[in-house]
C-alpha cells in the first residue's frame, strides 16, 4: 500500500500563474537546449490547461489506477510574493471541500507565512482545527528562512497538534530566490523544536549530501523525494536506488510532486516503475521498501481522523 506525501491539487485556484509561468519556462529552456521548442506562451497555456483539477477528482483516479492510498495535499502561501487567485483561508476552505467529497484520501498541510506575523499564526491555528489539517507547508524561496524566529509561534501551534512542518528545499521558479531553501537553514529551527518533525521537501532529489547528513543526525528531520522523476542527470530509477542505499530509509518519505509527474505518463505508469521496474528497490529490503512507501509518513502525520471543528462546512 503507498502513502504518497507530496501532492498537490492542479488547480490555478490555488496554483498562482506566475508560478506556473516559471514552471513552463524551465520546460521551455530544457526542450529549447535538444530541440526546436513550442512558443513559452504556448507551453505556459498547456501547462495551465493540465492545472484545471479543481477537486480533485483526476488525481484521485490516478491515486485508484495507481493503487496510492492516500496522499497529503500541500498548500503553499505564495499570497505576500504573487498574485493569487484565492486567500489562505478561502483555499483552505476549498481544500476541506474536497476531502469531504473524497473521504480517507488526503490529508492536508497548510501553508504560512512567517511575515504574516502573530496575526497569521492565530488565524494558521484556527484554520487548521476548524478543518482539522494536518501539517504546515512552507516556501522559504517566497523570501525567509525556515529559521526565522518569526516562524517560532506557528511552531509551537504545530508543536502543541503534534504536527510535521513540510519545508520546501532546492530550486524553484525563476522568479524567486534560492538562497532561503538550502537545507540547512533547517538546522536551527530542528534544534529549537527537537520534538517537532520537519521535512525537507525535495530532499531527496537536491544537495542529497546534506539532506541525508541532517535527516542521520537530527532525530527530528526527515526528507522526501518529490520530483524524483523530473530531476536531471543520471535516470531518475538510478538516482532514487542510490538515495534508497545511503542508510537512511527510515528517515525518506516518499512523494511523487504531482502534478509534476504528468509530463512523466502520470501516476500509474510512474509507480509500476517504481514497484515493479528491476532497479529503484535493487538491493533494498522489504522492510525498507514499506517504510519508503507509506510507513515512514504514516509514523509522522498527525491522526489522519483529526475531526474538522463541528459546523464548518466545504
Amino acid at each position: 500500500m503507498i502513502h504518497d506525501g507530496h501532492c498537490h491539487v492542479a488547480s490555478t485556484d490555488f496554483i498562482p500563474r506566475a508560478f506556473l509561468t516559471d514552471v513552463a519556462a524551465a520546460m521551455h529552456r530544457g526542450l529549447s537546449a535538444v530541440t526546436t521548442a513550442p512558443p513559452l506562451a504556448t507551453l505556459v497555456e498547456r501547462y495551465v490547461a493540465q492545472h484545471q483539477d479543481h477537486h480533485a477528482d483526476r488525481l484521485v483516479a490516478e491515486m485508484d489506477a495507481a493503487g496510492v492510498a492516500t496522499a497529503v495535499l500541500l498548500v503553499p502561501d505564495f499570497g505576500l510574493v504573487m498574485s493569487t487567485p484565492l486567500s489562505l483561508a478561502e483555499m483552505a476552505r476549498r481544500h476541506h471541500g474536497i476531502r469531504t467529497r473524497h473521504p480517507g484520501r488526503f490529508r492536508v498541510y497548510l501553508g504560512a507565512d512567517p511575515r504574516r506575523g502573530e496575526t497569521g499564526a492565530r488565524e494558521f491555528a484556527d484554520l487548521v482545527d476548524r478543518y482539522g489539517f494536518e501539517g504546515m507547508k512552507l516556501y522559504p524561496p517566497c523570501g525567509y528562512s525556515p529559521s526565522d524566529r518569526a516562524l517560532y509561534p506557528y511552531y509551537e501551534e504545530c508543536r502543541a497538534r503534534s504536527m510535521p512542518v513540510f519545508v520546501h528545499t532546492g530550486p524553484t521558479g525563476r522568479s524567486l530566490s534560492f538562497n532561503p531553501a538550502h537545507p540547512l537553514l533547517v538546522d536551527q529551527a530542528a534544534r529549537d523544536f527537537p520534538d517537532l518533525v520537519f521535512v525537507l521537501g525535495h530532499g531527496g532529489v537536491s544537495h542529497v549530501d546534506v539532506t541525508s547528513y541532517l535527516a542521520l543526525h537530527r532525530r527530528n528531520v526527515y526528507l522526501d523525494t518529490g520530483g524524483f522523476a523530473g530531476s536531471p542527470g543520471t535516470g531518475w530509477p538510478q538516482r532514487l536506488n542510490q538515495l534508497f542505499r545511503l542508510g537512511v530509509n527510515h528517515k525518506i518519505i516518499f512523494g511523487t510532486d504531482w502534478p509534476l509527474n504528468q509530463l512523466t505518463g502520470g501516476l500509474p505508469r510512474l509507480l509500476a516503475e517504481v514497484c515493479d521496474g528491476s532497479e529503484v528497490f535493487a538491493g533494498v529490503s522489504r522492510g525498507d521498501r514499506d517504510l519508503l512507501l507509506g510507513g515512514n509518513l504514516l509514523r509522522v502525520v498527525a491522526p489522519a481522523d483529526r475531526p474538522a471543528r463541528a459546523g464548518a462546512g466545504p
